[in-house]
């Protein structure tokens, strides 16, 4: 089955090489392109594709609105935030507002081919230039959990490792911290990543983020 496409940027020429790009390959479809906020909103609405890919700035209606209506009248659709820039806590704020990945628009065609493929089978992508940006902000918040975290199917201990994991804890530093060994640190974060279908540290920190399991500063 194909992966249907929604395309929202307020450039004309960008949207018509992001389709060329997508159109060359066999598993995705292009359904729809929005030049503004609202009109993203509408066609999603309607069309409701699996994923949005998201211009940050956008005209009519901010993304962080749009987040908000996506959420609410798509609420099927992943979206993969596009930027020129990686300003942190706008960053964070889409992470929280229910963003499924953030895509530097200088990124490869390889990165953009792997963010498409993490969002498709259920997971979350970071552009590896947002990552240390993410981790370096989550290390400065508090390490008490919320209680937003008795949510989430993990143990009470998983969400220890996974709050320390999130804030850039080494697996080392982790063990030694929590008096447990190196090894069942490393069986801690790998059942971590099996109940969460997630297969990477990126990957853990935005769903920490997501879920609140580690508190962003409004």
């Amino acid at each position: 089955m194909l992966c249907r496409i929604l395309l929202a940027d307020d450039y004309p020429l960008f949207r018509a090489g992001m389709r060329a790009l997508l159109e060359k390959q066999q598993e995705y479809e292009v359904v729809g392109e929005a030049g503004d906020g609202q009109a993203a909103i509408e066609l999603a609405s309607r069309l409701k594709p699996d994923i949005v890919l998201l211009d940050m700035s956008m005209e009519r209606m901010n993304s962080v609105a749009a987040l908000k209506e996506l959420a609410l009248r798509a609420p099927r659709s992943k979206v993969l935030m596009l930027s020129m820039h990686t300003d942190t806590h706008f960053v964070m704020k889409c992470l929280q507002l229910g963003a499924h990945g953030f895509l530097l628009k200088t990124a490869t065609v390889l990165e953009l081919e792997l963010a498409l493929k993490a969002l498709r089978h259920g997971g979350q992508y970071l552009s590896s230039a947002v990552v240390p940006l993410v981790v370096n902000q989550a290390v400065r918040q508090s390490q008490e959990p919320p209680a937003r975290s008795s949510q989430v199917a993990l143990t009470a201990r998983q969400l220890e490792i996974l709050r320390l994991i999130a804030r850039g804890e080494t697996t080392r530093s982790i063990a030694v911290g929590l008096n447990l060994s190196v090894k069942t640190v490393e069986a801690h974060r790998s059942q971590i990543m099996h109940r969460l279908r997630i297969h990477d540290i990126a990957g853990l920190v935005l769903f920490a983020v997501r879920e609140g399991i580690i508190q962003i500063n409004d």
